[in-house]
């Protein structure tokens, strides 16, 4: 068997597998919504902010509350402490607080 034959192959069952991943995906969503509702109505009641993304430093926790100077702390150009800090970027538009 060559190897592009092989390649093809490979590709052609992978997106045979995401096809049927999306399709689940689409109709499970109605009886998924029944087992979400409680969980989102305790969210409400507890005016709980968004995921926490990170645990390690406050400013990676949830991006949209941190300070735009958070990282910067310990001095203005101080290395970064923590791994995530790299991977989530500063807020695009962070609207003032009333």
């Amino acid at each position: 068997m060559r190897n592009s034959t092989s390649f093809i192959a490979v590709t052609s069952v992978n997106l045979a597998l995401f096809a049927l991943f999306m399709l689940h995906g689409r109709y499970s969503r109605g009886n998924e919504a029944a087992l979400l509702k409680p969980c989102a109505d305790l969210v409400k009641r507890l005016r709980l902010t968004d995921l926490c993304l990170f645990t390690e430093a406050r400013y990676t926790r949830n991006p949209a509350m941190a300070d735009s100077h958070a990282p910067f702390q310990d001095h203005p150009v101080a290395l970064e402490h923590f791994p995530s800090g790299s991977l989530v970027t500063p807020p695009r538009f962070r609207p003032e607080a009333p």
